[in-house]
């Protein structure tokens, strides 16, 4: 099925000027609704008293504001869609298996950028197990699937697809990871190390929406990254500590190699993590690039018929302007029998 990123249709000047203004207005939109769910999530748990469910709210409702203003942006060229389709999720065959090799890719990489550290004995690592652990343990799970795929819906969905159609594949990924480079350096103060890392997780990303034409692949990759990062090995996601529930993690030692308090992703050896990643990315999803970003193949070029013999044409056309002869066909009769015997009793 066609989507509105994909790279073969020609677009005129006025096209690229409307997408253009598509990608600010999205752009646009995307900060002022995470101003606006994190305002409502903080007034409604704060009249319930459920502090705890801040986050997931606060996503819920950025992922609502997202789905509807994509869904209108759309709408303003005249283009009917769905919320499904703007939020780069289509419905399609086999997209639980997009997502589980996303999350098998993101947790490996995330293992390959620990296990140095593990081996070196630069984690020191304690348990936590007080009431109301599971129950944390599940509402910290939810919060971060829901997170993960409202981040890939903003640098990877509506707004990316919308750029692709104005400066091509390979600018607006490089345009939309320095995006998220400086997001993360606004947001969550992240060191020089960690810009590069997080642009290289940008392109990373990126790639996985181009090789398959949707988020779901990306959205698993990005889960797995921050839940084994912050769930299962208690470390910094991206400065964050607050994924830590059961296992809390303190890495020690040069900053190359853990990060220091900002965690992995603002260590060096991440990098090699990510270069992993991406070729496994590129090796797993060849059958996935072909079904979904290859064109159909239209039949062309010209016919290859011999043509007959100039004699043979004259002779045809010489036949069919004379008048045909009349051809007497006679009767059979049984063998040993002629035509004018009288027939026996």
């Amino acid at each position: 099925m066609p989507y509105a990123s994909d790279s073969t249709i020609t677009q005129p000047r006025t096209g690229r000027t409307l997408q253009l203004a598509r990608f600010v207005a999205a752009i646009a939109w995307a900060v002022s609704s995470r101003l606006l769910s994190a305002s409502s999530a903080r007034g409604i748990t704060n009249r319930f008293n459920i502090d705890a469910a801040r986050p997931l709210l606060s996503s819920l409702f950025l992922l609502f504001l997202l789905a509807v203003g994509f869904a209108l942006l759309e709408m303003i060229g005249r283009r009917p869609t769905s919320a499904r389709v703007v939020l780069g999720l289509p419905r399609r065959p086999g997209w639980e298996r997009e997502w589980l090799i996303g999350a098998a890719l993101g947790w490996g990489m995330v293992l390959l950028a620990v296990l140095p550290m593990l081996l070196a004995g630069r984690l020191h690592t304690t348990f936590w197990t007080g009431p109301g652990t599971l129950k944390l343990l599940v509402l910290n799970l939810l919060t971060l699937a829901v997170t993960s795929l409202t981040v890939e819906v903003v640098f990877r969905g509506y707004p990316f697809q919308c750029l692709i159609r104005v400066i091509g594949p390979v600018g607006a990924t490089l345009v939309m990871s320095v995006l998220f480079g400086l997001a993360q350096a606004l947001i969550n103060g992240a060191p020089r190390i960690g810009v590069y890392v997080a642009i290289g997780m940008g392109v990373l990303f990126s790639i996985a929406w181009l090789r398959t034409h949707g988020l779901w692949l990306g959205w698993g990759m990005r889960f797995a990254w921050v839940a084994s990062m912050g769930v299962l090995f208690g470390l910094p996601v991206s400065g964050v500590v607050d994924s830590s529930i059961l296992v809390q993690t303190l890495a020690s030692g040069t900053s190359w190699l853990t990060g220091g308090s900002y965690g992995p992703e603002g260590a060096r050896f991440t990098g090699f993590a990510l270069l992993a990643g991406l070729i496994a990315l590129v090796r797993l999803t060849r059958d996935y690039a072909w079904n979904y970003t290859h064109a159909p193949i239209v039949a062309g070029g010209y016919p290859m018929e011999a043509k007959p013999p100039a004699a043979h044409t004259a002779m045809e056309q010489a036949q069919q302007s004379q008048p045909p002869s009349l051809i007497q066909i006679l009767p059979s009769s049984p063998e040993g029998r002629s035509v004018g015997d009288r027939p026996e009793n």
